[in-house]
C-alpha cells in the first residue's frame, strides 16, 4: 500500500520571516512573531534577527515556559546519532525536570546556538561546563536562589522534583518563579556546581529516541517532504559522475532548444554550473535529461586500477613528515627477534545517502531562506552564503532531517544548487538530486596506501614499529555547486592527515615511527572528506593485522598478545584498553589459542579475529566470526561483537543502536564498498555500481557498552566501524592462514588470494 508523505506547507511569509529587510516589514505588522517559536519570549528567538546567540547567555540555551516546561535552543542536528534525545537528558538532570518537561525547537539560524554535529561530538560538547550543561545548571541555581528568596528559606534546604522547588511543606514552580521573564546573565557569573554523576537520575539511563515514533509512524517531516506554495522544481545538470577534483566538470556548450518542448522550463547557467527548473517536478526531471550538453572530457584522473601507484608515485607527493618519532626505530627493528611487514591499501568509499539529498530555497535580492538538511545550521549558511555573494546574516537556514548522512555527503551541494537556481529565476526552488547526482559528486572518504613492519623480541614483546601512510588527507571539502558557478577555490590545498592513534598508538612501544606522505589532493584523484570515523578505517585496517602477525609469529594468542603489550600504568588508557579487551573475550566467549593453528577442511573455512581502534576518545574492540567459502571466494560475516567505553554514556540504549550500525555499516566498507572510476570520470552511479550490504547479508551483533560516569563523555556514533575490517580480515587469516592487505575483501579478491597461497 503506498503511503502518503507528511508534506507542510509553509506560507512563503512564514518562509521569510526574519529574511533581511523583510523581517521589519513582517513583524511590524504583527503578521508573524516568528516561525520557530511563537511563544519565545527572547527577541533572539522570535525569529526575527540573525543568529547565531551569544553562548555565555544561559537565555540562549533555554526558556523556562510558564508551564513548567523548558523549550531548548541548542543547535545539534539529528542525522541519525540520537544526540537531541541525549542533549533532552543532559538538561532535564541538571535542570531537576523529567525529560517529558524537556523539547527543543527546529533548528534555524535565527533562533538557535551555534553546533556542528561531527566527530561524534554532539553529546560530548553538550555535557561541558560552558555548554548546554552548564546553562542548565546555571539556570537551576538562578532558579533555587529565587525559590530560597520567595519561600523564605535556605538554599541548600530546597528539594527539585519535576521542577518544582519545595522546603518545609512550601513549594513553587519554575514556570511561577521565571513568570515569562528570562535569566539576563550569563553561565559564567552564576558559577553553577554540576551534579554529581552519583546523584544522577537521567544520565546513563536508557530513554527511548524522540525521533523514533515519527520514523516508524510516517509523521516526522523530512527535507524532502517539505512545499512552499508557489515553488518551482530544480534539477542540476552534470556528467554522469565527477572528473579532477578542482572543478569536477567543465561546461563547453549546451543547447536550450532541446528542452524547448516542456512546458515552462527554463535553463540555469552560471558559471560551469547548469540546472533546469520548472513549475512540474517531472518537467525539471525530463530536462536535466534531454538538455543537450557538451562537457570536456580529459583524463585526469589516475583510474581505480592505477589509484594505488598513483598515491605512492613522488610526482604527487607533496611533503612528507615525520608524525611520531620514538627511539631508534631502524635499530630495535634489525635486532628483532621476529619481524612482520606489509602494504596494505583502502580505496574510495562513498557516503551513500538512502535518499537523495534536497533542499527548498527562496532566494530576493539582499536575502535567502533555505530550508535544508545539514550538519550545522551556521556551518551551512556561511557555504550557502558565499555562493550567493551575501552577508552570511542575510542568510536563514532551517534545518529538517535529511536521509542519513555518516560526514559530509552532498547536502551543501544540492542547498547551493537550490539557492543558485532560486536566485536565477527570482522564485521558491526545490532542488532534489538524483540517484546519479548523489552518488557521482558525493565528496568520498579518501582513499590510502599504507606500509607497516614491526617487531617483536623473544617474550613477545613488542620492540619497533613503523608505519607510513600515503593519502590526500580527509578535511578539505569542496562544494560541487559552488566550484562550478565560479565560487573560488579555499586558499590551501588539501593536505594529508595521519593517523597518530591507530598507528600502533594504542600499545606500549618504545621505538615508533610514523610518517605521513601527502599527495596532492589537486591532483589525479577523486574529491574526499571526511566520512563516519574518517580515517580509522585506513590505519585499522593495515595497523591491528599487523599487530595480529605479529601475535602469530610469536606464538600467542591474538588477545593475550594485545594485553601483554598494553601498559596499565599508561597514561594513554592502558588500564581501560585492558578492560575492553577482557570484556570483549567475556562477551564473544573467546577461547585462546593462536590464530590460524588450527586449519579447518572442506569449502567451508571458519574463523575468529579480534581488533582494537580509537576515535573521538572512545575505546573500541571488534571480534568477528567469519566463514570463507574457498570456492565462491564470499566471506560471510556471521556476528560480531562490539565492545565500547566513551566515558559517561549518556543513553547506552542509543549508543547500542549506534555501536550496531556501526557494525553493520563497517562490514558493508570491509567488503563490497569501492568507487570505481575511470580516467576520466566516476563510473559509481548507483546500487548495483556501488553495492552495499543487504539485510540478508548483515552479521549478527552482540553490543556492550562499558559505562564510566567518572570520566568525560567521549564520542559514540563512529568509533566502532574503525576496527570491523581489521577484525574481519584477522578472522579470515585465522580460518585460511592468509593475510588480506586489500579492501574491500571482495570474492574476486579473495580467490585471488587463496588461489595465490596455493589454499586447495
Amino acid at each position: 500500500m503506498k503511503r502518503a508523505l507528511n508534506t507542510p506547507e509553509l506560507s512563503r511569509k512564514r518562509f521569510l520571516t526574519g529574511s533581511g529587510a523583510l523581517v521589519l516589514g513582517l513583524a511590524g505588522a504583527g503578521v508573524a512573531r516568528g516561525s520557530n517559536n511563537p511563544t519565545a519570549l527572547s527577541p533572539q528567538h522570535l525569529g526575527m534577527l540573525p543568529g547565531p546567540p551569544d553562548p555565555n547567555q544561559i537565555d540562549s540555551w533555554l526558556q523556562v515556559n510558564p508551564d513548567n516546561t523548558v523549550t531548548l535552543f541548542h543547535g545539534w542536528v539529528e542525522m541519525g546519532q540520537g544526540s537531541p534525545t541525549a542533549v533532552r537528558q543532559i538538561a532535564a538532570e541538571e535542570l531537576g525536570l523529567s525529560i517529558e518537561q524537556v523539547t527543543a525547537v527546529q533548528l534555524d539560524t535565527n533562533v538557535v546556538v551555534s553546533a556542528f554535529a561531527a566527530d561524534s561530538s554532539s553529546t560530548r560538547n553538550a555535557m561541558a561546563a560552558t555548554s548546554l550543561r552548564g546553562a542548565a545548571a546555571a539556570a537551576r541555581t538562578v532558579l533555587v536562589n529565587m525559590a530560597a528568596a520567595r519561600l523564605g528559606v535556605p538554599a541548600h534546604t530546597l528539594t527539585i522534583e519535576d521542577g518544582v522547588v519545595s522546603a518545609g511543606g512550601k513549594s513553587v514552580t519554575y514556570g511561577a518563579l521565571m513568570a515569562g521573564k528570562t535569566f539576563d546573565t550569563t553561565i559564567a557569573a552564576v558559577n553553577p556546581v554540576l551534579t554529581d554523576p552519583s546523584k544522577y537520575r537521567l544520565i546513563g539511563k536508557r530513554v527511548p529516541r524522540i525521533d523514533i515514533p515519527g520514523i516508524v509512524t510516517g509523521t516526522g517531516t523530512y527535507t524532502q517532504n517539505v512545499r512552499v506554495p508557489g515553488m518551482l522544481h530544480g534539477r542540476v545538470v552534470r556528467p554522469g559522475g565527477q572528473s579532477a577534483q578542482v572543478t569536477g566538470a567543465k561546461l563547453l556548450s549546451f543547447d536550450r532548444r532541446s528542452v524547448a518542448h516542456i512546458p515552462d522550463v527554463q535553463v540555469v547557467q552560471k558559471g560551469d554550473f547548469l540546472g533546469v527548473v520548472a513549475p512540474l517536478e517531472y518537467g525539471a526531471i525530463q530536462a536535466a535529461a534531454q538538455l543537450k550538453v557538451s562537457w570536456a572530457e580529459a583524463p585526469t584522473l589516475s583510474g581505480d586500477g592505477n589509484l594505488e601507484a598513483a598515491l605512492r608515485d613522488p610526482a604527487n607527493l607533496q611533503r612528507s613528515a615525520t608524525a611520531v618519532s620514538l627511539g631508534n626505530v631502524d635499530a630495535a627493528l634489525a635486532s628483532a627477534a621476529k619481524v612482520v611487514g606489509a602494504s596494505y591499501f583502502w580505496p574510495y568509499q562513498m557516503h551513500g545517502a538512502i535518499g537523495p539529498n534536497c533542499a527548498v530555497a527562496d532566494v530576493g535580492r539582499d536575502a535567502a531562506t533555505v530550508v535544508c538538511f545539514a550538519q550545522g545550521p551556521y556551518a551551512s549558511r556561511q557555504a550557502i552564503a558565499n555562493a550567493l555573494g551575501l552577508p552570511a546574516a542575510s542568510v536563514r537556514v532551517e534545518v529538517f532531517p535529511g536521509a542519513g548522512n555518516y560526514g559530509h555527503n552532498t547536502y551543501d551541494d544540492v542547498s547551493i544548487a537550490a539557492a543558485l537556481l532560486s536566485q536565477a529565476v527570482g522564485k521558491p526552488v526545490r532542488a532534489q538530486f538524483m540517484r546519479w547526482d548523489e552518488h557521482g559528486w558525493d565528496q568520498f572518504g579518501p582513499a590510502q596506501a599504507t606500509d607497516v613492519r614491526a617487531g617483536v623480541d623473544a617474550k613477545g614483546k613488542i620492540v619497533a614499529y613503523d608505519y607510513s601512510a600515503f593519502n590526500h588527507g580527509w578535511t578539505q571539502v569542496v562544494e560541487t555547486s559552488a566550484q562550478l558557478a565560479g565560487t573560488p577555490l579555499p586558499p590551501v590545498a588539501p593536505t594529508g592527515m595521519i593517523d597518530t592513534l591507530n598507528s600502533g598508538g594504542l600499545y606500549t612501544i618504545p621505538n615508533r615511527r610514523v610518517t605521513s606522505n601527502s599527495v596532492n589532493g589537486y591532483g589525479p584523484f577523486m574529491k574526499g572528506t571526511y566520512l563516519r570515523a574518517p580515517g580509522t578505517q585506513q590505519a585499522s585496517f593495515a595497523s591491528e593485522q599487523t599487530i595480529d602477525a605479529l601475535a602469530h609469529a610469536a606464538g600467542i594468542d591474538p588477545i593475550a598478545f594485545r594485553i601483554q603489550n598494553l601498559d596499565p600504568n599508561d597514561a594513554n588508557g592502558g588500564a581501560r584498553w585492558i578492560t575492553v579487551l577482557r570484556t570483549l573475550a567475556a562477551a564473544s566467549r573467546w577461547q585462546p589459542k593462536v590464530a590460524a593453528s588450527n586449519l579447518g577442511r572442506g569449502s567451508v573455512l571458519t574463523g575468529r579475529g579480534v581488533a582494537l581502534a580509537t576515535f573521538a576518545n572512545a575505546l573500541t574492540g571488534i571480534a568477528a566470526d567469519i566463514s570463507v567459502n574457498k570456492t565462491t571466494g564470499k566471506i560471510t560475516v556471521d556476528h560480531l561483537y562490539g565492545v565500547q567505553d566513551a566515558g559517561t554514556t549518556v543513553n547506552p540504549a542509543s549508543v547500542e543502536n549506534q555501536i550496531e550500525g556501526c557494525l553493520v555499516q563497517g562490514t558493508s566498507r570491509a567488503l563490497i564498498e569501492e568507487v570505481r572510476f575511470t580516467r576520466v570520470r566516476q563510473t559509481s552511479l548507483d546500487w548495483v555500481s556501488y553495492p552495499v550490504l543487504r539485510f540478508k547479508d548483515a552479521p549478527d551483533v552482540t553490543t556492550v557498552v562499558i559505562q564510566r560516569l567518572d570520566l568525560p563523555s567521549a564520542g559514540s556514533g563512529e568509533p566502532t566501524t574503525a576496527a570491523v575490517a581489521a577484525a574481519i580480515a584477522n578472522a579470515f587469516f585465522d580460518a585460511t592462514g592468509v593475510r588480506l592487505f586489500r579492501a574491500p575483501m571482495t570474492p574476486a579478491y579473495v580467490r585471488t588470494a587463496l588461489v595465490d597461497a596455493r589454499i586447495p
